[in-house]
């Protein structure tokens, strides 16, 4: 008989379940297609028209789908200071106009040994469509029981530090 009541918090199938997720979320970022030599009428994400004079570019992050209040909290803190440090505007007012909004996606798997924060960070344009796919993985220390215990400041701001560089050269190709 099996017995249900003793539960550890890191299973295979917890582990198969985290990976299985980014990778489906990976699959649906599409991989760059060489130019055509026959023009298309197809529009070329630009930001014209899209950034207001006085703010120039600007990003809303939306909150982080997945991980903890108290992780997302401190996530939010170090973008905050990574996007000041490299020069990216950030809106931090709800529902607030921005020419781009972040949708994040965080996951943690772990053991005693070993643990990994999965992210991913859609951007999209004002029109709801990803114009830009950002993701990675950190590895952490172990813990037993939740693995988001697991998981330092240090981590979070290897995180921030990484997808804010990405930014600043998405919009600086």
């Amino acid at each position: 008989m099996l017995d249900f009541s003793r539960q550890s918090s890191f299973s295979p199938l917890r582990v198969l379940a985290g990976f299985l997720l980014l990778a489906g979320l990976a699959a649906c970022q599409g991989s760059p297609q060489p130019p055509s030599p026959i023009a298309t009428t197809a529009p070329v994400p630009t930001i014209a028209g899209q950034v207001d004079a006085e703010e120039g570019v600007t990003f809303a992050f939306e909150p982080f789908t997945g991980a903890p209040g108290n992780i997302a909290d401190t996530l939010s803190e170090f973008i905050g200071a990574e996007a000041r440090d490299q020069g990216i505007t950030l809106v931090r007012r709800v529902g607030a106009s921005a020419t781009y909004r972040v949708n994040g996606y965080l996951s943690a798997t772990g053991q005693p040994s070993t643990g990994t924060v999965f992210y991913v960070f859609d951007i999209v344009d004002g029109s709801g469509r990803r114009v830009k796919r950002i993701s990675g993985t950190e590895a952490t220390g172990g813990a037993s029981g939740d693995p988001w215990r697991s998981v330092s400041a240090a981590t979070l701001s290897r995180i921030a530090n990484r997808s804010m560089v990405e930014i600043k050269a998405w919009l600086n190709r």
